[in-house]
């Protein structure tokens, strides 16, 4: 059983940018619109990707993670293609088709393998927000959103990207109890490694200092943890090494302060 895992927003929040921190062999991009990726990566992009060319690279393998780029053109492209069909046959073979694809992924690849399905939103007249299908024809069909575990939405403050991860009330962002944070970084990457972490389907990243597992505390995941000490000190860290090297940087900023005083 793969993980299909949904990630939402407006064109130009982030959702593809997000896989940027991904290296070449951790991930296939499949561009359903044919667009390259925003930034300069050497990952693995297959171009104007088809639900048949996208199901058999999936069982093909050779990779533990994909990202389905724009999947809702899937089904924009399938609407376009059938415009000038009448009756309501066309929305029920547009949903079984973007449903097939979903099973595919949650029930024939290995149990380790995710799937990043990025998606455009639309906002209903209540304000809600929802996943952009090609109509409410197609709505009453299927419940798009109801086929994921974790859904994430991209939002965009003051320059800053980042996911929201629970919703308001007002988005269908959910992820189970315990996997993130309410608002976190717009890496992929990072909710990679979170999700794998999650179900156990890694043994968890040691410590360049002692070799321990680094593990949560009571108010941070693991991989906040591992992202922080990256980001500090250019390494992996757990909590306890991170300690020590706080409380040192203090000690050293105490007798700097005493030798200048009795200097």
């Amino acid at each position: 059983m793969g993980i299909p895992v949904l990630i939402l927003g407006e064109s130009g929040s982030g959702k593809t940018c997000s896989l940027r921190n991904f290296v070449p062999g951790e991930i296939k991009i499949f561009s359903v619109a044919g667009k390259r990726l925003p930034f300069r990566s050497r990952i693995e992009v297959e171009l104007n990707s088809t639900y048949d060319s996208i199901k058999e690279g999936l069982k093909k393998g050779g990779f533990k993670s994909f990202a389905i780029d724009d999947s809702q053109y899937l089904m924009a492209f399938e609407m376009f293609s059938r415009v000038k069909e009448t009756g309501y046959n066309k929305f029920t073979d547009i949903a079984v088709n973007f449903r097939s694809l979903i099973d595919t992924i949650s029930r024939e690849l290995p149990a380790d393998t995710i799937v990043y399905l990025l998606h455009h939103t639309e906002r209903c007249d209540d304000g809600h927000i929802k996943v952009k299908t090609v109509g409410k024809m197609l709505d009453n069909q299927l419940t798009v959103e109801g086929l994921f575990e974790t859904v994430l939405i991209c939002e965009v403050k003051e320059n800053t990207h980042y996911f929201i991860t629970q919703s308001d009330g007002l988005t269908p962002a959910k992820s189970p109890m315990g996997m993130f944070r309410t608002v976190i970084d717009n890496d992929l990457k990072f909710v990679d490694t979170s999700i794998r972490s999650f179900y156990g389907m890694t043994d968890g990243e040691k410590c360049d200092e002692c070799g321990s597992t680094v593990t949560a505390s009571s108010t941070r995941t693991a991989e906040e943890i591992i992202a922080g000490s990256r980001k500090a000190y250019g390494k992996t860290l757990c909590l306890d090494c991170v300690k020590k090297r706080v409380a040192a940087a203090k000690k050293g900023a105490v007798s700097n302060a005493a030798a200048s005083v009795s200097g």
